[in-house]
């Protein structure tokens, strides 16, 4: 499916890449939710987030806390309170620092959490999406706060687009653990 373009899309790739998401994740077997992340014998996989995410957790953790950016971006502009989707001391340029930290975060937050934390904050993302037309998703210089781009380009990426990262780092590491 090409990039959303309208709500009517953006919320059916939401929920269908939140779907095939779930579905991969109760395949997993006990290997593979128990065997810690290792992509460093693959040379194409250089982005710090290969090393980063050790686990399914994480995985969930980074798709909520960006949730979390979007929720709160939103929530605080509509208010009229200026604020950077990327919280400072972060920017474009540096937020895989901010993802590190995310991490590090949630290092003792268990699976299960992470999975409701997960599925609500999903839930949250669709509901919030749902209160927007259209036009003020996909319409530029409908919101100033968003710069020049569109605001439904900020819930496609993190939700279906970000499911997509999501599936192909936990097949990745599904072809790894049969290769073993």
């Amino acid at each position: 499916m090409p990039r959303p373009r309208t709500k009517e899309d953006l919320m059916i790739a939401a929920k269908e890449n939140y779907e095939k998401l779930n579905v991969l994740i109760t395949k997993l077997s006990e290997e593979e939710l128990s065997t810690p992340f290792d992509f460093s014998s693959d040379e194409k996989k250089k982005e710090a987030h290969w090393k980063r995410d050790k686990n399914l957790r994480d995985i969930l953790i980074h798709l909520y806390e960006w949730h979390q950016l979007l929720l709160n971006w939103v929530d605080t502009n509509l208010k009229g309170v200026p604020k950077p989707f990327i919280p400072a001391p972060y920017n474009w340029k540096t937020y895989g620092d901010m993802n590190v930290e995310f991490w590090k975060k949630h290092q003792n937050t268990s699976l299960e959490d992470a999975k409701e934390m997960f599925h609500k904050s999903h839930k949250d993302i669709l509901e919030l999406a749902g209160r927007f037309t259209n036009e003020e998703l996909f319409s530029k210089d409908v919101y100033k706060w968003v710069g020049g781009s569109v605001l439904g380009s900020y819930f496609v990426s993190t939700t279906s687009s970000h499911y997509d990262w999501a599936m192909k780092k936990l097949k990745a590491h599904q072809k790894n653990c049969k290769k073993k």
